[in-house]
């Protein structure tokens, strides 16, 4: 990859906000249309929701603790920020580390606790709940997501992000693995418990593990989910869409085309599908998602030693 100037460090927080906030203005316009409401308050619901929750007082709970709930709330877009360094944009990324592959799935793990600590920390049944309904459904996800990045850094021979760019130079990991690309965005969309994997703030739990957030603390902690569902499903592309490879368009171009279809494509999913009940989802993760991927890194490891 190319030398990485210091700018962009600075860069990549409002890019990942502008890119957090797209995603979420679309699925406001999903939910306008679907309610017949005009596209424009669709499109506003994100700013005016924002504005409700910045002036709303934080709530507080009896025998909470302060520090795990705050620390909790805090490291969710911390995490995604943090994912996102491996991020490249065309050529550039902040960081290209050798283990980056690896860099980002512990970054997605760190969501997974600070999820629980935010369900913990309030001494709330329904936020404990949540918390652990996240737990549950992390467990499910992580063993399939790993599997399906194990497959990307075998056929690239790399745990660098950007040599599993360079790998795909004749052809894209989509093409020749399909199922490792399906199971990735699968386990994307839950880890950042976005539709139809959202039970850990399901209705029937009053909120789950948000239920006792409000104010900063809510704004913060579900501004974080959508950027970590950016961050997740714009690692996509480089891991299995080529990067920035593409004819006429400059790289970085291609790069934010491929990440915007797929963002918008995976929103527009999440509003087909009711949510997923969380002991399904584990029977559905354990008995096809873990053998699937399984299956799919056995054929590329032969392959791979093959040619």
């Amino acid at each position: 990859m190319a030398d990485t100037p210091l700018w962009w460090a600075v860069v990549l927080p409002a890019a990942l906000g502008t890119a957090t906030f797209a995603a979420a203005a679309f699925d406001s316009l999903l939910a306008a249309r679907a309610a017949g409401a005009p596209a424009v308050g669709g499109l506003a619901a994100p700013l005016r929701g924002t504005a409700r929750l910045l002036v709303t007082q934080r709530r507080t709970t009896r025998a909470a603790d302060p520090v795990l709930w705050r620390a909790g709330v805090a490291l969710v877009p911390l995490a995604a920020l943090s994912a996102a360094l491996v991020l490249p944009l065309g050529g550039r990324s902040v960081a290209d580390p050798a283990v980056g592959v690896v860099w980002f799935n512990a970054m997605e793990i760190l969501a997974w606790a600070a999820v629980w600590m935010a369900g913990w920390g309030p001494n709330s049944v329904f936020s404990l709940v949540g918390g652990y309904r996240f737990v549950a459904q992390g467990l499910a996800y992580e063993l399939p997501h790993m599997f399906a990045l194990i497959t990307v850094a075998t056929a690239a021979g790399s745990l660098r992000v950007g040599d599993v760019v360079e790998a795909q130079s004749g052809l894209w990991f989509a093409v020749w693995m399909p199922v490792a690309f399906a199971v990735y965005l699968i386990s994307a969309a839950a880890m950042a418990f976005r539709g139809p994997f959202d039970a850990p703030l399901g209705g029937d739990l009053a909120g789950g593990a948000a239920a006792e957030l409000s104010g900063v603390d809510r704004l913060v902690l579900l501004g974080g989910r959508w950027a970590l569902f950016v961050v997740a499903v714009a690692l996509s592309v480089p891991l299995f869409l080529g990067g920035g490879q593409g004819p006429v368009l400059p790289p970085w171009l291609w790069t934010l085309v491929k990440t915007a279809v797929v963002v918008l494509a995976l929103v527009w999913l999440a509003r087909r599908f009711p949510t997923v009940r969380m002991d399904r989802f584990a029977e559905f993760s354990w008995m096809v998602l873990i053998p699937v991927a399984l299956v799919q890194a056995l054929l590329v490891s032969v392959l791979v030693l093959v040619r």
